[in-house]
């Protein structure tokens, strides 16, 4: 029972991610559909992806100071969902203050969602088994996003946008039937370890941040405005080669050091 409960949990919890990232990826994040709509709307974006980007910071880095729990992680990644199919609803209309507003609560609420699903790795996830649920998390997201995109760029960004809506609400529902309360007191009961890795696993994980940050700029700021008039191209070329190199590392064997692989494979 209580193996079939983890089971059922662990598919939930990442399906939860793959709709939240989807969004954060394909929209809010300097995805696609929102340049999309500024194009059309005949609006400057640096204000607005600025906004964005440094609400979505402020949720990644203040979340874990009020998720302190599963249930809580349940709760915080709830509302942040809902909070960003709220705030999407703007965008359907005619730029206003409401889309300053709408992106930068989106942005900062799907932020603290994505920190809090933290806790549903643990709780659902053998430790040995995390480095797949990651790698899963990540292929779904980007495939979500791929189609997303796809659908915004070959027919309506508002068709984009009432998908990403969707996801959000498809999202809501995995969270609304995760059941973690027979899971919180054990998940939470090993966790007395000595800290002597602390500093050099703070040490990769800036080193992780400075890569994906580095990587992400050129990404976007370099690579796809190079290629921007080969608009079917940039929707996927970049992200296929991403879902593969993140497969090899779903089928990586346990005696590799899982933590520092996982690091490597999604800052690439």
């Amino acid at each position: 029972m209580k193996r079939a409960l983890i089971h059922d949990g662990r598919m939930q919890s990442i399906l939860a991610f793959s709709f939240l990232s989807g969004y954060i990826l394909s929209f809010v994040f300097e995805g696609q559909i929102l340049y999309s709509l500024l194009e059309l709307h005949n609006v400057t974006a640096s204000g607005y992806i600025m906004l964005a980007i440094a609400a979505q910071f402020l949720g990644l880095f203040t979340g874990g100071m009020y998720t302190k729990s599963a249930e809580q992680a349940r709760i915080v990644m709830f509302f942040g969902l809902g909070i960003s199919l709220i705030t999407s609803v703007p965008f359907f209309f005619a730029p206003s203050l409401l889309w300053g507003i709408g992106l930068a609560a989106g942005a900062y609420s799907s932020g603290a969602a994505l920190a809090a699903w933290g806790y549903f790795l643990k709780a659902f996830t053998p430790r040995q088994e995390r480095l797949r649920t990651c790698a899963d998390v990540l292929i779904g997201s980007n495939i979500i996003m791929i189609a997303l995109n796809l659908l915004s760029t070959k027919l309506s960004p508002f068709l984009g946008l009432a998908l990403v809506v969707l996801s959000l609400l498809l999202g809501m529902a995995c969270i609304w039937t995760l059941n973690v309360q027979p899971l919180s007191q054990e998940s939470e009961a090993g966790t007395s370890r000595a800290q002597d890795n602390l500093r050099k696993g703070v040490l990769l994980l800036c080193l992780f941040v400075a890569v994906l940050t580095i990587n992400s700029g050129l990404m976007y700021h370099v690579i796809n405005p190079a290629f921007a008039h080969l608009g079917e191209l940039t929707v996927w070329y970049w992200s296929v080669p991403y879902i593969a190199a993140l497969l090899v590392l779903r089928k990586l064997p346990a005696r590799i050091k899982h933590s520092r692989m996982l690091y490597a494979g999604m800052a690439g």
